[in-house]
């Protein structure tokens, strides 16, 4: 067999793609954004103009080392070039050619270009807890970023925290007991109940909700007046494909009851019964979730959480699985847009 020679020209070119990768990474600073604190790491711009997108497309192989290391990167100084921008940074940085749609919907949001919606939209003085994107179902976004079209005046953080430090310091017992017996997802979705199944699944098809429930291995019932119920039973923890590492990976502490301030919570047992809340969640096996357990882990969340205030034009890169994020109050007007990609499932 002949040896197969490589021209002249083509050792230059690749040459020249080595140099041209190393010239941009020397475009940038890449460092923790706190010092004491283990996400996110920062990577600033260093020079005027640096257009995101362009840069993400030479360094693909660099953001998806820090995100394996880090969980969550903090893009801040580029030149993000609005909706276009930030979606076209997130298809470079993930290689893919299409962003995910949000189909099994838990919060309200709003498309504003093609896969791109806005944050969830509760209201202002909320808090939203701690979790990972869509870690109540069995299928989920590897990846999600976040571009601050406008900072609120007061407050707005996304609040973080490394999913395996979480892991890591939830009580042992705990951990054991949501690892073997899993966590079970009930909702009750009709008139006036949180979100409509056809907001949640996005589509008026009985027969489309029923196709997508038997493909995720959901199980549903139907009720009068336009009712439904879905059971999933989903994992508690998961293990990173890349990275082998275990992460604390489930939304009980979300999904369930108690999470709910006291007179909400009150008023929706005493309207509808524990049968028939619109969300709620059990062990696996439908057993009840101890209150107490769901507080400690609460409050794991809390201590691990790390708060940054928005810059515009920030954009956020967090590995899905490594990193959760929630939301802190805010005053003011406040946008941020929101991007999913990279489908991934415990079958994949």
């Amino acid at each position: 067999m002949k040896a197969i020679k490589r021209s002249p020209i083509k050792r230059l070119t690749r040459n020249q793609r080595q140099a041209a990768s190393v010239s941009q990474e020397n475009l940038v600073d890449i460092s923790p954004l706190f010092q004491d604190k283990p996400l996110p790491w920062l990577i600033r711009a260093k020079v005027e103009g640096l257009e995101l997108a362009g840069w993400a497309r030479s360094q693909r192989d660099l953001i998806e080392e820090q995100l394996h290391r880090r969980g969550g990167l903090l893009l801040r100084g580029f030149q993000v070039d609005g909706l276009d921008g930030f979606e076209a940074f997130l298809k470079a940085a993930t290689g893919r050619d299409t962003l995910l749609e949000y189909t099994y919907r838990s919060t309200p949001r709003t498309q504003v270009k093609g896969n791109l919606m806005t944050s969830t939209e509760y209201p202002s003085e909320q808090w939203i807890p701690m979790h990972n994107e869509e870690s109540y179902a069995r299928e989920w976004p590897m990846k999600i970023g976040f571009f601050c079209v406008k900072a609120a005046q007061q407050g707005g953080e996304t609040p973080i925290a490394d999913s395996r430090a979480i892991f890591d310091a939830i009580d042992s017992d705990i951990r054991e007991r949501f690892r073997e017996k899993k966590v079970l997802y009930v909702r009750n979705y009709g008139p006036n109940i949180d979100l409509p199944w056809q907001e949640v699944f996005q589509t008026e098809s009985r027969q489309e909700v029923e196709s997508f429930c038997r493909a995720a291995g959901i199980d549903l019932e139907w009720g009068r007046d336009d009712r439904l119920t879905t059971r999933q039973i989903c994992q508690s923890v998961a293990q990173h494909p890349a990275t082998g590492q275990p992460v604390w990976f489930n939304q009980a502490h979300l999904f369930h009851v108690s999470s709910l301030p006291e007179p909400v919570r009150n008023l929706l047992l005493s309207e509808y019964g524990e049968d028939r809340l619109p969300r709620n969640a059990y062990y696996g096996d439908g057993s009840p979730i101890e209150k107490e357990s769901l507080q400690a882990i609460r409050e794991v969340y809390r201590r691990h959480s790390v708060l940054f205030p928005w810059q515009e034009g920030d954009v956020m890169l967090l590995d899905n699985m490594l990193a959760a994020h929630g939301r802190a109050p805010f005053s003011g007007k406040r946008r941020i847009v929101v991007g999913m990609a990279e489908a991934c499932s415990l079958q994949n």
